[in-house]
């Protein structure tokens, strides 16, 4: 059981049906502690991908909330996802990024754990204590004291998703059909199913926001189009003349969100047997050599009979979210209220010839990530509205997300979704509505009821 020594959130801070959202939920350190409980403990969390760990004992740092995890990879080729830290005194046992290490161990008084999983030991199993005959007088119980592991972990296609709380839905139901345009992330431009890697390693930049900002950004704000003007006018952004041309695979729908479930995409397509080649990197022959054969190929796909779907940016709630040109996963990482670290994959195709990554990794850079320009846009929004928004007359007033309210439709092929405008709040009410109800859930059946 969750504790509720607060007033709900929900109709008070957050009022979805007059889209009304209190400037408290951004800004408050009373309400940030307890979304860390509520929130970030409770819900499946994006940890990395299988390609960044592909070989026995190799490991990942990452992050769950404010959690240091690794994921790690044992001998048999097994995925764990661990906490890291010492059950001692709390030393991170792992202070790199990422390598390869048959054991971890503590710097701070030596307590040293298994990354193996075989018939003698468990990955995080304590199997070194010095002095343990001397001091211990071998009485302490090494079998109680092994590091914290994930009760419930997911390899998707390639993406590691875990949760905190065993009694978790299983990660296909909290994802729902939103799965079916996630899956166009992991997928590669030829249809095929773990057909991505992560490229470049991981790119990590704070942003003196709240991590909700770059979460709201992507699934479903097209309507800061003004913000990147200027790189539009460059001719590098996805509408820009002078980068590769985006692919046009269907019909748009517009943007889809799923409210029960909390997560959106700013645009989603059903791909069409028609769909028609657009030549993609005319100036670099083997790179549009490699996108049109893929092309075809993915084609032959779906008059096969197979569901594509396509999106763009997204958010799966809570705190991840999807690029789709250049293709990316995004983790905003709470950090405080009013301050996130965001932590940005980059994706290629694994069978793409070396010169066609290295085309989509330059992209990327000039386009995107601390770097690049459109993010130090995004960043400039959110630093300068957090900042705007915490003061004491400020905090009386509400954010307005009444745009497109009451002009959604549901689309065959993505049961509970809802439908609206490319340029409309809805997705943002989604993610706040669910933020809300996660805020003020006792149990897990209070979020996802038991279909009579």
């Amino acid at each position: 059981m969750v504790s509720t020594s607060y007033t709900k959130v929900q109709g008070n801070l957050v009022d979805v049906e007059r889209g009304l959202i209190s400037r408290d939920i951004f800004t408050s350190q009373e309400l940030y502690k307890q979304q860390l409980e509520r929130i970030f403990a409770r819900a499946w969390l994006f940890v990395g991908h299988e390609s960044q760990v592909p070989n026995p004992n190799d490991f990942f740092v990452s992050r769950m909330g404010e959690e240091s995890v690794i994921l790690t990879r044992d001998r048999q080729g097994e995925l764990h996802v661990l906490l890291n830290t010492c059950m001692h005194r709390g030393m991170k046992v792992c202070r790199y990024d990422e390598g390869n290490t048959p054991v971890f161990s503590c710097p701070y008084h030596g307590w040293s754990y298994s990354t193996d999983g075989n018939l003698v030991s468990v990955p995080g199993e304590l199997i070194g204590v010095p002095q343990f005959a001397t001091a211990y007088h071998g009485e302490l119980q090494k079998e109680e004291w092994g590091m914290i592991s994930v009760p419930q972990m997911v390899n998707h296609r390639g993406a590691i998703f875990a949760t905190w709380d065993k009694d978790a839905p299983p990660f296909e139901e909290y994802m729902g059909d939103m799965l079916k345009v996630f899956d166009s992330v992991l997928s590669g431009a030829d249809g095929s199913e773990r057909g991505v890697e992560v490229v470049g390693g991981v790119q990590k930049f704070i942003i003196p926001s709240s991590w909700m900002y770059g979460a709201e950004n992507f699934i479903g704000d097209n309507y800061h189009g003004i913000s990147h003007r200027s790189v539009d006018l460059a001719g590098i952004s996805p509408q820009g003349e002078g980068r590769h041309r985006r692919q046009n695979p269907g019909p748009r729908l517009g943007s889809a969100s799923w409210p029960k479930l909390g997560h959106g995409t700013t645009s989603v397509t059903r791909i069409t047997e028609d769909a028609e080649y657009i030549p993609t990197w005319p100036k670099d022959q083997e790179t549009e050599d490699y996108y049109r054969n893929a092309f075809l190929a993915r084609q032959d796909k779906v008059r096969d009979g197979a569901e594509l779907w396509t999106c763009g940016p997204a958010t799966i709630f809570p705190n991840c979210s999807t690029h789709s040109d250049p293709r990316a996963i995004f983790v905003w990482h709470p950090h405080g209220p009013m301050q996130m670290e965001m932590w940005r994959w980059f994706l290629a195709e694994k069978n793409a010839p070396e010169q066609a990554k290295d085309a989509m990794r330059k992209f990327a850079l000039r386009y995107s990530g601390p770097a690049g320009m459109t993010e130090q846009d995004d960043a400039e929004n959110w630093n300068y509205a957090t900042a705007a928004s915490e003061g004491t007359i400020a905090r009386r007033h509400a954010f307005n997300y009444e745009m497109g309210k009451g002009h959604t439709h549901h689309e065959d092929g993505l049961e509970g979704a809802e439908v609206a405008d490319f340029v409309s709040e809805s997705n943002a009410r989604t993610l706040y509505g669910r933020w809300a109800e996660f805020m003020d859930a006792e149990s897990w059946d209070d979020l996802f009821p038991k279909k009579q």
